[in-house]
């Protein structure tokens, strides 16, 4: 079984896992309501996608 010669410094460690961060998700915001959406997506809230109304939404009571 092959077993490293040498340890692996902190620095190549850190280089190595630089790309394994997190990201926040992307959000927009309504353009009719204000609510907050997901890009590319029909609002939830108003049913609106691109100024049109694409989803039949019941207001609360």
């Amino acid at each position: 079984m092959a077993v490293p010669f040498r340890r692996t410094s902190k620095t190549k460690k850190r280089m190595r896992r630089t790309h394994l961060k997190k990201e926040a998700p992307t959000v927009t915001t309504c353009p009719k309501c204000g609510a907050s959406i997901k890009p590319h997506r029909a609002c939830p809230k108003c049913g609106n996608y691109k100024g049109e109304n694409v989803l039949k939404v019941e207001e609360e009571k």
